[in-house]
């Protein structure tokens, strides 16, 4: 008699790196059972598996979450927004986005919808967030979506359609599908590279007060950043440097602050940023 076979695949665990968002992977193990008397003879007529689901059902669409940090009602200070598009007949709240251009790249396509769809032309940064394609994450044919992060400065006032509104990042409304978990990642995607890169540059105006940057950095942290040690470590990497001049004096009088200025324009790495953890 031939007994059962039994194959068990370990489960492997993959270290990430310190400084970035940590993700944990492990390959889930697998059983299978090789039963002798399920084995077709050599006699037998092969076994008839079912056809695979129709590639034609599949879709790809482009999501973007495009924060900005905005003033807003019953807050003393600006918080984080996210630029949402409106419901319809009553239907959630959704980021913008739609399907893929036939002819495009994913991020040709993001930028086009949001251009389409919002009129929004003053993203100053935009990347890659994740890929979600959870075969349940939408009824219908199955969608997977590619979504990104886009960031718009301050100073910015895109002029946006009837049917878009920005929302805090803590008060969203209700989001349609998995929508609520797209700005969730890349809210926490936007913190954690305000510690090691200088992606700030992409929410701040061109000169800005520290006050003002300090203000940005806490909206979009979620917690309290001291001014003066941001300045010190700011300076310190040569992530900003001073215009030599001076802004308008606050409603409260005193001397006209000195004004800053991002050194560059693009997405830099600089070293890990101590201050800007949460505090204990």
């Amino acid at each position: 008699m031939i007994e059962n076979t039994v194959i068990v695949t370990p489960v492997t665990f993959c270290p990430f790196p310190p400084g970035h968002a940590a993700r944990r992977t492990a390959a889930q193990g697998e059983r299978h059972t090789i039963d002798a008397m399920s084995v077709p003879r050599p006699d037998s007529a092969p076994s008839v598996r079912p056809a695979p689901d129709d590639p034609s059902d599949l879709r790809v669409e482009v999501l973007t979450a495009v924060f900005q940090v905005r003033a807003v009602a019953d807050h003393d200070d600006p918080v984080l927004c996210v630029l949402l598009r409106g419901p319809g007949d009553r239907a959630p709240w959704t980021l913008p986005g739609g399907d893929v251009g036939a002819t495009e790249t994913l991020s040709a396509s993001a930028r086009r919808l949001l251009d389409e769809q919002l009129d929004v032309r003053s993203v100053t940064h935009i990347e890659q967030l994740s890929v979600f394609s959870d075969p349940t994450r939408v009824p219908g044919a199955r969608t997977i979506a590619s979504t990104y992060l886009a960031l718009i400065p301050t100073e910015a006032s895109p002029h946006l359609p009837d049917t878009a509104r920005w929302h805090p990042v803590d008060d969203l409304p209700e989001l349609a599908f998995d929508h609520h978990t797209i700005v969730e990642a890349a809210r926490h995607r936007l913190a954690a590279k305000l510690s090691y890169t200088n992606i700030a540059f992409a929410l701040a105006p061109a000169r800005f007060p520290m006050s003002e940057l300090s203000e940005i950095y806490c909206a979009a942290l979620g917690y309290p950043v001291d001014t003066t040690n941001l300045l010190r470590i700011l300076s310190r990497r040569a992530v900003i440097v001073s215009t030599g001049t001076v802004g308008k004096t606050g409603r409260t009088g005193g001397r006209p602050p000195a004004l800053y200025r991002f050194a560059d324009t693009e997405l830099r790495v600089t070293d890990e940023f101590a201050t800007l953890r949460p505090p204990l």
